[in-house]
């Protein structure tokens, strides 16, 4: 089966606040129609439902895999809020790194597990690859520390300052990632969840596990 994805990709999609609105319309239809049909969905459904033309689907987005590793990237960052900005925000100047980071973690996986469209968005991802592989190689080629952002812009303020050694930061994501949502993917993945008391022992030796690996030589992480 062939997907939509022949329309060449644009480096600059439209930009101001116009355009942010068209985008967020995609963005919405689409993930809305992914949940309910996967990837078969045409280009022109998710067009329709969004209120826009084929063209600006196209213009902003590229191909329908572009759209749709957009759609799970906001769904990853969306539910994620002022708490998890804010918590970082303070981590680079805190007196108690331990602290600053676990409630950062804390934010980040309450807002995941608070929208059931990111785990189901993951689940049609690991559900289409089979047929769609080339979902997975824009997902790679991506980055990991482009999918978050935020959590990227954190580690690298904390290695600025000393507070962290941190020589890879693609690696460090991924690491954390993995401590701290991955288990919550794998248990969704079979149908059932990770309890409350499991997962706030997973954050708080996730957290130290992490800051422990990347604690710069001869300094304790506090």
């Amino acid at each position: 089966m062939t997907s939509e994805s022949a329309e060449p990709s644009v480096k600059q999609p439209p930009a101001g606040p116009r355009a942010e609105a068209k985008r967020q319309a995609i963005v919405k239809a689409a993930r809305e129609l992914f949940l309910r049909d996967g990837f078969d969905v045409s280009v022109e459904l998710i067009a329709a439902e969004a209120g826009v033309s084929k063209v600006t689907v196209y213009n902003h987005f590229g191909n329908k895999e572009a759209l749709f590793i957009g759609v799970v990237k906001d769904a990853l960052d969306a539910p994620l809020g002022d708490t998890l900005v804010a918590a970082i925000d303070r981590l680079a100047d805190s007196d108690d790194l331990r602290e600053a980071l676990t409630a950062a973690a804390r934010a980040w996986v309450d807002g995941t597990r608070a929208n059931p469209d990111v785990l189901a968005l993951r689940n049609v991802v690991a559900r289409e690859l089979h047929r769609f592989p080339e979902l997975g190689t824009v997902w790679h080629g991506v980055g990991a520390d482009r999918h978050h952002p935020a959590a990227a812009g954190a580690l690298r303020q904390l290695d600025a300052k000393g507070r962290l050694d941190v020589p890879d930061i693609e690696v460090a994501i991924i690491q954390l990632y993995s401590l701290l949502l991955y288990p919550h993917l794998v248990f969704s993945a079979y149908g059932t969840s990770v309890d409350d008391s499991l997962t706030e022992r997973l954050i708080t030796s996730g957290v130290d596990m992490f800051l422990s690996y990347y604690a710069p030589k001869g300094v304790l992480p506090r």
